[in-house]
């Protein structure tokens, strides 16, 4: 609990130095270079989310600081979403970030191949398909003529949802199918499903755990049954390319420390979760319920596996939506030789990039 108690003391330090919702703060961390070293600022993105467990516990136990050492400056940035994430990416606000498939995905292309790198997995899982009470839903034909919400439009979940529509031989309304899909803020679908409005939603934890406990929601499908072995990226770590090539040293400390929390927060679930959600609160001024976190946390696998293959099968729906203009060659989006290096290290499995 002593050990606890100083990691908790700790994050506060580690939020204060991330941004808030707005995302438009961002501090150093970690400890100034020594006299008459040559010193690196990495400037880490990700957002107050529980999938994105390892930035939160590893920056409030320490960890990515004494990895990263002395001569490695830390500066944090937190975000709400995907695309904002990749524009301070492209803009040199951030070197680096942990984020979801189809906003790495839509980065990659949009730079043609050029400016981002996959170099680790953070995440899989917890994600649902909840139904409201009473809809009447009970078979996919019942979602026809029914309003659904997913996060944002073209997110991963978005593009999820509907391309399991298209499999059941349904379709949203402007891709002509009789479904009305609502690209809806998450907080905001939570409102519309207690006051009857929407009648489903595709959304990520912990919003689908928040639904069934706060609005009274019931599950209809979870995510992982649509994979093999129940395993797809929900979050990955991304870096710029020039900072790869230019600071591979860097890097590598990087994943060490990932891969470090990574197997403590699988070691040490109950003060894993305490942790992620006093950083959640120190961001956002709002924890999560204890239910919440408790239910939410089972639905989601941390592993620094990117599971790539679920990535390819991400983009293959994106194009076949028509939410790209060409099906991506992404041949060269995956980065793993350093982070095979630390597994090999650590006497793990290394990890495959297709």
């Amino acid at each position: 609990m002593s050990r606890l108690l100083l990691a908790v003391a700790a994050i506060a330090t580690a939020a204060s130095m991330a941004c808030g919702g707005d995302s438009s703060r961002a501090s150093t961390n970690g400890t100034d270079a020594s006299p008459g070293a040559s010193s690196v600022t990495l400037r880490l993105g990700y957002f107050p989310n529980v999938t994105h467990a390892q930035p939160i516990v590893g920056l409030a136990r320490g960890t990515y600081a004494e990895r990263l050492g002395t001569n490695v400056k830390l500066a944090t940035k937190t975000f709400n979403a995907g695309p904002a994430e990749i524009e301070a990416l492209f803009a040199g606000e951030i070197d680096a970030g942990y984020i979801g498939p189809n906003p790495t995905i839509n980065g990659y292309v949009k730079s043609k191949g050029n400016d981002v790198r996959v170099i680790a997995g953070a995440a899989s899982g917890g994600a649902q398909l909840i139904v409201r009470d009473g809809a009447g839903i009970n078979t996919p034909s019942d979602f026809a003529r029914k309003k659904v919400a997913s996060p944002q439009l073209g997110n991963t979940q978005d593009v999820a949802l509907r391309a399991w529509l298209k499999t059941n031989g349904l379709g949203a309304e402007e891709q002509g199918g009789n479904v009305k899909v609502l690209p809806t803020a998450n907080a905001d679908t939570l409102t519309l499903f207690q006051k009857g409005d929407i009648d489903a939603a595709w959304v990520p934890e912990p919003w689908g755990t928040r639904l069934i406990q706060e609005a009274g929601g019931k599950l209809f499908l979870d995510e992982k049954t649509l994979w093999p072995d129940g395993k797809w990226v929900t979050t990955n770590l991304i870096v710029k390319t020039a900072f790869l090539e230019d600071h591979p040293d860097v890097v590598l400390s990087l994943l060490r420390a990932q891969v470090e929390t990574t197997a403590w927060i699988n070691a040490n679930p109950e003060d894993a979760k305490q942790l992620v959600n006093q950083g959640i609160e120190q961001i956002t001024s709002k924890p999560l319920k204890q239910a919440t976190i408790d239910a939410a946390w089972k639905n989601i696998l941390f592993t620094d596996d990117p599971v790539a293959s679920s990535l390819f099968k991400s983009a293959a729906d994106a194009f076949a939506l028509g939410y790209l203009d060409s099906k991506p060659d992404l041949s060269k989006l995956y980065a793993l030789d350093l982070l095979n290096k630390v597994l090999k290290e650590k006497n793990l499995p290394e990890v495959k990039g297709n």
